[in-house]
């Protein structure tokens, strides 16, 4: 039952002005966090565009899960895929490292890839400890479809965007990534 009157949290929370909505002191809305649950908008929080990249990373990554069902694949399994078409056969670690993944990541994606018959492992000739990972001939078929549902999300993330708004926003990306890449001293691999 309400009484009409707010609880100190809930006016912590929703007395101040939109732009300057903030907790009260000490845990007043961890004792009530509902009472905060109107948030101050991204810019308040001090990040508008590293939210915003983070949205659209989120949902980049749904409607790239859309499109690579279309082609029996999940998220993560094309990019393993197109490693394998650009290098030719790798070791298991080489892969592991390039993706950036958890090893354990990595054998799930290779399990389902293999049964599938779309990559093959075996021993590696000059280190029997080794594992070599391959694409096989049956994957060419799956090469053409992943650059068309490649296409396919190009298109529709840039839906609207004239060409120099594409160039621009390349370039825009390309100077985040290497903000990011010297902040953390982690470049993935650009070859």
């Amino acid at each position: 039952m309400t009484t009409g009157r707010a609880t100190p949290a809930e006016a912590a929370c929703t007395d101040a002005p939109d732009a300057q909505r903030t907790p009260a002191p000490d845990t007043a809305c961890a004792d009530a966090p509902n009472a905060c649950a109107v948030a101050p908008p991204a810019a308040a929080l001090g990040g508008p565009v590293s939210h915003a990249v983070s949205r659209v990373a989120r949902l980049h990554r749904i409607a790239a899960g859309k499109v690579l069902k279309g082609v029996g694949l999940y998220p993560g399994q094309e990019l393993l895929m197109t490693h394998l078409w650009d290098r030719g056969a790798v070791r298991q670690t080489e892969l592991i490292r390039a993706l950036e993944l958890d090893p354990s990541t990595v054998t799930k994606m290779l399990q389902r890839l293999e049964q599938t018959g779309h990559v093959r492992r075996r021993p590696d000739p000059a280190d029997r400890r080794a594992v070599l990972v391959e694409a096989t001939d049956d994957s060419c078929a799956l090469h053409t479809a992943v650059e068309t549902a490649w296409g396919r999300l190009e298109e529709q993330t840039l839906a609207g965007l004239e060409t120099a708004e594409r160039d621009e926003l390349v370039r825009l990306l390309a100077k985040i990534e290497e903000n990011l890449c010297q902040e953390t001293a982690d470049c993935p691999d650009r070859a």
